[in-house]
C-alpha cells in the first residue's frame, strides 16, 4: 500500500512537469499575425477599491495593439477610490475608447458577477473579455486572445495562463510560488486536454453565445463563477482553449493571514466542487507522504521529497520567470507545503467566506447564501 501511495504521489507531482510542457507548447507557439481580420472587443474591468499596483495594471490595457477595442470599468459606489485612477488614465490616453460605469448592482450574492451584470449592458461589442483588476498584460494580449477565438474551431471561451509577480513579503512570495507552480500548470493541463478548469483572471467569449446558454444569471449566486462558466461552454459543446499569452497576476505585499485566507477560500471551492478529489489531495503532497517514503527508502526519502518539490515549484518558476529569483521557491516550497496541508485540514470545518467585505455562507457547488441579520436584543 505504501508503494502504491508513493507511486501516486510521484505521478501527480510530476503532473506539473507535464503541465509545464503543455504550457510551453501554448505560450511558445508561433504568434505571427495572420491575414484574418480581428473583430472588435469590449474589455470588462470590474473594480472595487484601489491598491498600489492598480494604475500600472490598468494602464497596460490602454496600450494594447488590438485594432479596435473599448474598456468598460465598473464600480458599485460613486466614492470608490479606483475612479480617480481610471479617470486620469482615460485623460492620458484619449485615443482609447473607455468609460466608467457606476451602477446599482443587480441581485446576486457573488459581488464580481453583480458588478459584471451591471457593466454588460454598456458593452458595444459582441466579443467581451473579462479581466481582473490585478492583471497586468503585454501589448499583444487582446490580439492574441481574439485571434485564438476567431481562428479556432468551435471555440466558446478563451482563457490565459497567469503567474504570480510582485510579492515582497512572506505572504506575497508564498502566493507567487503557489500561483506560478501548482495553480498555473494544474489549471492549464486539464483545460488543454478538454476538461475546462477556468480561473477567471481572463475570459474571452461571445456575449450572445454566453447569454444563449444561461449567461450571468446562472452564476450570480456561486462563488466559483469562473469554473462554472467554463463548464457551461464545455457542456454546451464548445471548446475552452488557452491563448498564447502569459499574464502577470500582480500579488503585492500580502500578509501571511491574507495568503491563508485566499488559499482557504480556493480550497473551499475545490472541496465543494469535487469533494472526492479533495479527500485524496494529501496523496499529492510529498510532505504528507514522507512517512510512507521513509518506511520504504529510509533517508533516501529526503532526496525524493526534495526532487518532487523542485519539480513542482522551482521548475515552473524558472520556465516562466527565469532563474534570477528562483531562490524564492527553493526557500518557500516546504513552507508552502506545510501551509497547504494546514489549509486542507481546516477546509471541511469552514462554512463562510469573506470576500470584498461581503460575508457569505458557501454551500454545495459553491452556492452562496447571505448571512441573515441577527435580531436586535430587547432593551438594547
Amino acid at each position: 500500500m505504501s508503494s502504491l501511495s508513493l507511486l501516486i504521489t510521484t505521478l501527480t507531482t510530476t503532473w506539473t512537469v507535464l503541465g509545464t510542457a503543455a504550457l510551453a507548447s501554448v505560450t511558445h507557439k508561433d504568434k505571427a499575425t495572420s491575414e484574418t481580420p480581428l473583430p472588435p472587443v469590449t474589455v470588462l474591468k470590474p473594480l472595487c477599491g484601489a491598491d498600489a499596483s492598480l494604475r500600472a495594471n490598468v494602464e497596460s490595457f490602454f496600450v494594447q495593439d488590438h485594432p479596435a477595442y473599448e474598456i468598460v470599468f465598473g464600480v458599485e459606489r460613486a466614492d470608490d477610490p479606483a475612479i480617480a485612477i481610471v479617470e486620469s488614465l482615460i485623460a492620458a490616453h484619449p485615443t482609447v475608447r473607455a468609460r466608467i460605469v457606476v451602477h446599482v448592482p443587480p441581485r446576486g450574492e457573488n459581488p464580481k458577477v453583480r458588478n459584471l451584470r451591471g457593466m454588460l449592458p454598456h458593452a458595444s461589442h459582441d466579443l467581451v473579455l473579462i479581466s481582473d483588476s490585478n492583471v497586468r498584460a503585454p501589448r499583444s494580449y487582446l490580439s492574441d486572445a481574439v485571434r485564438t477565438m476567431v481562428e479556432g474551431d468551435d471555440v466558446g471561451l478563451v482563457t490565459n495562463v497567469f503567474v504570480g509577480v510582485g510579492g515582497g513579503s512572506i505572504g506575497g512570495d508564498l502566493e507567487c510560488v503557489q500561483l506560478t507552480g501548482f495553480v498555473a500548470a494544474g489549471a492549464a493541463l486539464p483545460t488543454a486536454f478538454g476538461d475546462a478548469s477556468v480561473i477567471g483572471k481572463s475570459m474571452l467569449f461571445s456575449r450572445s453565445l454566453f447569454e444563449s446558454i444561461g449567461g450571468f444569471a446562472r452564476v450570480a449566486d456561486v462563488l466559483a463563477e469562473d469554473f462554472v462558466m467554463g463548464k457551461m461552454f464545455q457542456h454546451a459543446g464548445y471548446r475552452v482553449v488557452i491563448a498564447p499569452t502569459v499574464l502577470d497576476n500582480v500579488v503585492g505585499k500580502l500578509g501571511v493571514k491574507a495568503f491563508f485566507d485566499r488559499q482557504l477560500r480556493w480550497s473551499m471551492l475545490r472541496f465543494r466542487l469535487r469533494p472526492v478529489a479533495f479527500l485524496f489531495e494529501p496523496m499529492t503532497s510529498p510532505l504528507a507522504m514522507l512517512p510512507f517514503a521513509w518506511s520504504l527508502m529510509g533517508s533516501l526519502s529526503l532526496w525524493w521529497l526534495t526532487a518532487l518539490l523542485f519539480i513542482r515549484d522551482v521548475m515552473p518558476w524558472v520556465f516562466f520567470k527565469g532563474p534570477r529569483t528562483a531562490y524564492k521557491p527553493l526557500i518557500l516550497s516546504i513552507v508552502r507545503e506545510v501551509a497547504a496541508l494546514a489549509i486542507w485540514a481546516a477546509t471541511p470545518f469552514k462554512r463562510h467566506a469573506s470576500w470584498r467585505g461581503h460575508r457569505v455562507r458557501v454551500g454545495t457547488g459553491t452556492m452562496l447564501f447571505a448571512e441573515a441579520e441577527k435580531p436586535a436584543r430587547r432593551g438594547a
